[in-house]
């Protein structure tokens, strides 16, 4: 045998008598790397020490701490040429072992040996910086062998036990090598598990690591590439359940459910109160999906995080990095199912300053002139979706936001006067589409106060529907019904003629919008099907069941209601607010050019002609840009 073992069992005996003794093994122990080009028994004697065992003694477990100690001493010495069997053995040393597998023994002294190792080697030699950067990541997630016994009541403190020396040493590492934190980003990224097989509290546990790098120590460093990896890895599960064909559901299931649609599913849990039929058979049809599952717990751990941020006072520059994140990924995604949640949660989080930022962002990117069409379309399907179930959102805001898009619309009219084309204007198409959408959901509450009832009937929108575009023949049927109901029920338009619905809306024109995959029937924030995560936003989610307009029920109460402006009331606000230089002589009925007076009088008048007929004759009852 070699003089190595003898070294170290000596050492064992005398480290506590003579404090020379370390340094004495520590000579052996370069000696022993030095000589492996030569005589290469001590530095095998010394590779079979490190390496991995079960069930070792106690006297085992304190030559493994006193080897490794020995070692973080002369990492200097070590080579990746000569030394390859070491480092081999050292890449099979696993923390997670150590604190699982050894009985005999308190593992505590071996975890703290290794860590202060890995921090030598990173700290003294450059080219192994990756390479224990990397080690750390790996204990991210458990080995298989491992996750079973977390489970039970010792596994939660082994785990930290873990956990705690890892980020430990990556902070070292850090501190000792200024540049280490840009080094573990991409090694935290490329090692998100991406393995068909691995198991949620796998993917789970490495997310919980890597968030807990976001908002540590370094986090300010590498934190701007942990939540956008974190998003693209929500987005990678997302694309992989398929809904289209096996959930499709048209919209008009939200504006059409009743209670007996869904009695038959319901019990005593609450939360079902609410839901239709459709939504309880497609949360039924995603039970038991694996990737369903993995992407629900990693979204209520963001969400998790996102309160943790919210606590801390950090949530406005977390928001920022997510905002960027979903702009670049989530928004051009082709009908992401959930992932867009999270934004959802952090403005319900903070609705004055992240709720109101994230709907300007989408509102701008709309108005963007430079952005993809398809982008935009998506921005104001969001918009839409967005304003539509957002509880915490002002209704003044609604409001605003309304304004801008009727403005924009108009606007586009007037440079654009021509005939229906649903694939040439999808842009101008979707923001009218967006509009109605809003307000199916957002009628009421907006019309019951005063200001923004008045901000709503001077919207030139009477005229946006007039145009000879006809977005009301080119939006989603269900979508146009119910604003058209809504509007006649809350007197948003005094023509009465204007809600015949017989011949309402041409099939073939509405799906030619947003070609055959129908972009125009995506609204992301529709009922969330992921259990756990809609327990997280039920709170602050508005669910259509809880609106639907009960003006049918008060109509003729609002008809004999003295506080109300009358119908002419109604015209003359409509009109006098849209008259400018440019439309004089391009609104034909409802107003009237007196040249004598040189000024316009406002003389409504009655519509003639059925809604059929109306939209044929739009472009001459319209606006003639």
């Amino acid at each position: 045998m070699g003089q190595l073992l003898p070294i170290v069992n000596e050492e064992l005996r005398t480290m506590e008598e003579d404090e020379i003794s370390d340094l004495q093994l520590i000579y052996h122990v370069r000696d022993a790397l030095l000589e492996v080009t030569g005589g290469r028994e001590n530095y095998d004697e010394l590779v079979g020490c490190l390496q991995p065992k079960r069930n070792l003694t106690s006297h085992e477990a304190a030559q493994l701490v006193t080897i490794l100690k020995a070692l973080a001493g002369v990492v200097s010495y070590i080579d990746s040429v000569h030394h390859g069997a070491l480092i081999f053995a050292l890449e099979r040393t696993s923390l997670w072992n150590l604190a699982t597998s050894y009985k005999n023994y308190d593992a505590t002294d071996i975890m703290d040996a290794l860590i202060e190792l890995l921090v030598s080697l990173a700290a003294s030699k450059g080219m192994y910086i990756d390479w224990c950067l990397e080690r750390l990541v790996r204990h991210f997630t458990a080995p298989k062998h491992v996750v079973d016994f977390l489970k039970n009541e010792n596994g939660v403190d082994r785990k930290n036990k873990v956990l705690s020396r890892v980020h430990d040493a990556l902070k070292q590492i850090a501190d000792l090598v200024p540049l280490a934190p840009m080094r573990l980003s991409p090694i935290v990224v490329q090692n998100i598990p991406r393995r068909y097989d691995v198991t949620e509290q796998e993917i789970v546990m490495y997310v919980e690591n890597m968030l807990k790098l976001e908002s540590g120590a370094i986090g300010e460093i590498i934190g701007s590439t942990m939540l956008p990896a974190l998003v693209d890895k929500l987005i990678e599960l997302d694309v992989e359940i398929g809904l289209d064909g096996q959930m499709h559901e048209d919209v008009k299931c939200i504006f059409e459910m009743e209670l007996e649609d869904f009695i038959e599913f319901a019990d005593d849990d609450e939360e079902y109160n609410s839901m239709c039929a459709s939504e309880l058979l497609n949360r039924k049809n995603l039970q038991g999906n694996m990737v369903v599952e993995k992407l629900d717990s990693l979204i209520v751990l963001t969400f998790l995080h996102l309160e943790s941020c919210q606590s801390s006072g950090r949530l406005s520059e977390v928001f920022d990095i997510l905002l960027a994140s979903f702009m670049r990924t989530v928004l051009n995604t082709y009908k992401s199912k959930f992932t867009q949640f999270v934004m959802f949660y952090a403005c319900a989080l903070d609705p004055e300053l992240c709720g109101v930022k994230f709907a300007i962002a989408l509102r701008d990117m709309f108005e963007s002139p430079v952005s993809p069409p398809i982008t935009r379309m998506s921005a104001v399907a969001y918009l839409a979706s967005y304003l539509s179930r957002a509880k915490f959102l002002s209704s003044a805001l609604v409001a605003d936001i309304i304004q801008r898009l009727v403005d924009w619309c108009f606007a586009y009219c007037k440079i654009h006067d021509l005939d229906m084309n649903p694939q040439a204007h999808q842009v101008f198409y979707s923001g009218c589409q967006a509009i109605m959408y809003i307000l199916c959901f957002r009628m009421k509450s907006l019309m019951d106060v005063p200001r923004l009832r008045m901000q709503l009937i001077k919207m030139p929108m009477l005229l946006l529907w007039k145009h000879k575009l006809n977005a009301l023949k080119v939006c989603l049927p269900s979508v146009v019904e119910e604003f058209l109901k809504q509007a006649k029920a809350a007197r948003l338009f005094m023509s009465a003629e204007l809600f015949v619905f017989e011949d309402l809306l041409e099939a073939d024109l509405s799906k030619a919008f947003g070609g055959i995959e129908r972009l125009d029937m995506f609204f992301p924030f529709d009922p969330c099907l992921l259990k756990k995560s809609e327990s997280y936003l039920r709170p602050h989610f508005v669910r259509w069941s809880r609106v639907r307009t009960t003006y049918g029920d008060e109509e003729e109460e609002d008809s004999d209601s003295g506080s109300e402006a009358s119908d002419d009331e109604f015209v003359d606000l409509n009109a006098k607010d849209m008259v400018d230089d440019d439309m004089i002589g391009s609104v034909g009925a409802g107003l009237e050019f007196d040249p004598d007076l040189n000024k316009m009088s406002i003389t409504p008048k009655p519509f003639k002609y059925g809604f059929k007929e109306l939209m044929e004759r739009g472009h001459k009852d319209g606006v003639e840009s």
